[in-house]
């Protein structure tokens, strides 16, 4: 990853008050002759010395102004405070977003599919790293070809798994994939592909007009994990702008297995893809939010 530094200081206009040097996760920053420096070797480019000086005194040019302007709205630039914001609204705005299944026959402009990566890439990125990658389909078209490559993928899988003997040579070596995948996904997969070949029903994108494909170039420190918090600010995004949303995991999948469908996106060969979104304008209304399921919760003093 690169650590250049692209920290400058104007000298003239700090105040000495010391607050990037502290907030600073790389002490790329010291304080000489009361006055703040430059004078580490490494740097995050994470902008928290810009976001904190009283005086606008710093500016990180590794860092592109243009990722937070935006052509759908006009973005407050002003930093919220922790605890002023409504978490009633924030807890509803999570409970409203659905996966959505049904999409209205119309398209989206570019400027929506563009602000959305923009969003996305405000999410947190381990060591800073911002390695993620978007990838647009910005068209039914678009998607259909993708869901074309996803479909024969599957169609090859389905007949690979209902073989019973390479189903039990691969679990006498300790690979179980294609045996569960067999049990739990095989029958619904090839009823899917059916209705697919037979009448062109998509089952896979839901009639999506959109999509956008979240990957990682090689050196980020968490790559996946990276690739998925900009999905799920994607995700809000989308409801806040009057969009339905849907992951696709099957996508996912097939491009892991045929690496040649990322190709075909123009997606390099070493860039792993971990997120697919179906995006479009949702032809569903809900009355209300529901709860979720029973989950797991524990304290822990760790161990002592």
């Amino acid at each position: 990853m690169d650590r250049t530094v692209s920290t400058v200081i104007d000298g003239e206009t700090c105040i000495g008050c010391g607050l990037c040097v502290k907030v600073c996760p790389s002490r790329t920053i010291s304080m000489q002759d009361k006055r703040a420096v430059v004078s580490g070797d490494r740097s995050l480019s994470c902008g928290h010395c810009a976001a904190v000086c009283p005086v606008d005194a710093i500016r990180v040019s590794a860092i592109d102004d243009d990722t937070s302007e935006f052509s759908t709205f006009r973005a407050d630039k002003n930093w919220l405070p922790h605890g002023e914001f409504d978490t009633v609204q924030l807890v509803r705005l999570m409970g409203s977003r659905r996966s959505c299944r049904n999409f209205k026959d119309r398209p989206l402009d570019h400027a929506i599919l563009d602000d959305l990566v923009k969003i996305g890439v405000t999410a947190p990125s381990a060591t800073n790293s911002q390695l993620w990658t978007f990838t647009v389909l910005p068209s039914r078209k678009a998607v259909l070809a993708m869901g074309g490559h996803i479909a024969r993928f599957f169609k090859k899988l389905n007949r690979l798994s209902e073989k019973r003997f390479v189903r039990m040579f691969l679990n006498l070596v300790g690979k179980e994939n294609l045996e569960r995948y067999y049990r739990e996904y095989h029958d619904s997969v090839e009823e899917a592909l059916s209705e697919w070949d037979k009448g062109g029903t998509d089952m896979l994108f839901h009639g999506a007009t959109a999509a956008i494909v979240i990957g990682s170039k090689r050196g980020a420190s968490c790559p996946r994990e990276d690739a998925l918090l900009a999905a799920q600010n994607i995700l809000l995004a989308a409801h806040s702008l009057g969009l339905g949303s849907c992951l696709i995991g099957f996508a996912v999948e097939a491009m892991k297995g045929d690496p040649g469908i990322k190709i075909t996106l123009g997606i390099p060969d070493d860039e792993q893809v971990y997120a697919v979104i179906a995006l479009g304008y949702p032809d569903e209304t809900y009355r209300r939010i529901p709860g979720r399921k029973a989950y797991t919760r524990r304290y822990s003093e760790g161990g002592i």
